[in-house]
């Protein structure tokens, strides 16, 4: 019977502490997300030039290690939003070759509310399923390694086909991922709401860049 209760008693304590940590992770990653709106709105309005911007993206990639290495310290908090700063601030050259066109603004709207869409559908499926998407992992892996040697081969072949190709199956393996990653949170597989907000949030700026990649070839003759 006592272990019964005790049983009860660690399930609950469970429960609390996986509630707390996907509370934690949607605030932190709507912030974050905030943060990168203004930042890359900022670079937008100071016409940050492309050469600037890979710099920002390398010092992102960069900032990820330290995020992860520092996300169990307070200090964690002040490098993701660094880190979140400069991936949007890195978005503003992007941003202003689509805002230029003809129907620009429409088409990074019709990208920032497919993203969206495509996000609460998938993370309320997987929290309100509480299915474990954990076997998607190795999936996902080779897709992500299969997409990233295909976007290195495009560099020198410049296939428009392919980079149509790659964009939409980014798109796939980031809408994998957000199963993958909030059924981990779900279950007890991500304990640490810093690491949970940058795997989320790297999901989300992938599917937003591919999707108004895909918005621009289809829609960008309108």
């Amino acid at each position: 019977m006592q272990s019964n209760m005790s049983f009860q008693t660690a399930t609950r304590s469970s429960s609390i502490e996986i509630n707390k940590v996907l509370k934690n992770t949607y605030m932190l990653l709507s912030m974050t997300l905030a943060f990168s709106a203004v930042t890359a709105g900022a670079s937008m309005a100071v016409g940050l030039s492309h050469m600037a911007a890979l710099v920002m993206m390398i010092g992102a990639f960069i900032l990820m290690f330290v995020v992860n290495k520092k996300a169990d310290k307070a200090s964690g908090i002040f490098w993701i939003f660094a880190f979140t700063g400069l991936m949007g601030a890195s978005l503003g050259p992007m941003l202003n070759v689509y805002a230029a066109m003809p129907n620009g603004a429409s088409l990074i709207f019709q990208a920032l509310g497919g993203t969206a869409l495509i996000f609460f559908a998938l993370s309320g499926y997987a929290l309100t399923s509480k299915k474990d998407f954990s076997f998607m992992g190795g999936f996902l892996m080779v897709g992500l390694i299969v997409v990233l040697i295909a976007m290195v081969a495009n560099i020198f072949f410049a296939i428009p086909a392919l980079q149509l190709a790659i964009s939409a199956a980014v798109i796939m393996i980031m809408s994998g991922l957000i199963l993958f990653d909030t059924s981990r949170i779900i279950h007890g597989g991500e304990t640490n709401y810093i690491r949970a907000t940058v795997s989320l949030y790297l999901n989300i700026y992938n599917i937003f860049v591919h999707l108004l990649s895909l918005l621009g070839v289809f829609g960008g003759d309108d």
